[in-house]
């Protein structure tokens, strides 16, 4: 699945995905591949698996950075002028 990183709470080392059809989906930092965790951000776009877990329900899995997708602009952001 495809997604976007919705929000992150780095001191306890986890986070939901905003998938394409719009649900959250929770995830975790173990479940992020190849150390790629303090590379996430808020609108970073990311590939996942869905698991259901006995315990936790829906969560994310496999996450990784989607190096196709670039990243969103932030709200508020200024845009880039055209050659800077």
């Amino acid at each position: 699945m495809n997604g976007r990183i919705k929000s992150l709470t780095r001191g306890q080392g986890i986070g939901y995905i905003r998938d394409a059809k719009g649900r959250d989906v929770f995830f975790h930092k173990a479940d992020v591949l190849d150390n790629q965790y303090n590379n996430l951000d808020e609108g970073v776009a990311v590939r996942f698996e869905v698991v259901e877990d006995r315990i936790s329900g829906t969560r994310a899995q496999r996450v990784r950075p989607d190096r196709k997708l670039k990243r969103r602009p932030r709200r508020g952001a200024p845009a880039k002028a055209a050659g800077a």
